[in-house]
């Protein structure tokens, strides 16, 4: 059994708080793993700290084979993410924020051409190609970061409460779109939310967060 996330004995301080406390876990590769807490309770710390966006300050983070801490680069260039905030340019076309991530992670475009037109019509945004993004529904541009975070062909696609305000139909259709593509290239997935029926019925395991401690783990 391969994993592609090990966490071991990881805890966050800033100054005096404690913001992640000591957590311990795996993801197998090819899973579709939930991170369940309510709002504050170490999520979005986590996945930064597995993202190589904040540094631990004890324990180690080994993704895809790759020390966090030590090897960023590697371990960047074998992930995608959607963050929790939107970060698209909302004055370049759905076509033009996709090529543009391509080119930023070296991508030749030999490549990424095909990928996007691939991608795009995953996400039923290919007719949508040349709208400017400002121009998008909420749902619209979510489904957009999904399918630019996994333009460089990532081992693991990271998710910070990817659902959070869209509408239960659109929140349904994106994770259509995620479970077939981790059926399709065997792609690992580690999500943040805090929806129980969510975690539940999307994913094979959960671990659950609260006060920066992990309080139970297993199978929903």
């Amino acid at each position: 059994m391969t994993h592609s996330i090990e966490v071991k004995n990881v805890s966050k301080k800033f100054d005096d708080f404690v913001a992640v406390d000591n957590i311990s876990f795996t993801v197998t590769e090819g899973e579709i793993f939930a991170f369940l807490g309510p709002n504050g309770a170490g999520k979005t710390t986590s996945i930064k700290m597995l993202t190589t966006l904040l540094e631990p300050t004890s324990g180690s983070v080994i993704l895809n084979g790759f020390n966090v801490a030590l090897e960023s680069d590697q371990t960047r260039k074998s992930f995608g993410i959607v963050f929790q905030d939107p970060s698209l340019d909302n004055d370049l076309t759905a076509y033009e924020n996709m090529e543009f991530h391509a080119v930023l992670y070296g991508v030749p475009s030999s490549v990424y051409k095909p990928r996007i037109v691939e991608l795009l019509n995953l996400v039923e945004l290919w007719d949508r190609k040349d709208d400017l993004v400002r121009d998008f529904s909420g749902g619209m541009k979510r489904r957009l970061e999904i399918a630019r975070g996994l333009l460089h062909h990532p081992r693991v696609l990271f998710l910070d409460e990817p659902t959070l305000g869209l509408d239960p139909q659109t929140r349904n259709k994106m994770w259509e779109y995620i479970s077939n593509l981790n059926k399709k290239e065997h792609l690992t997935v580690f999500f943040t939310t805090h929806y129980m029926e969510e975690a539940d019925r999307v994913a094979q395991r959960v671990a659950i967060i609260d006060h920066g401690k992990i309080i139970a783990s297993g199978t929903p």
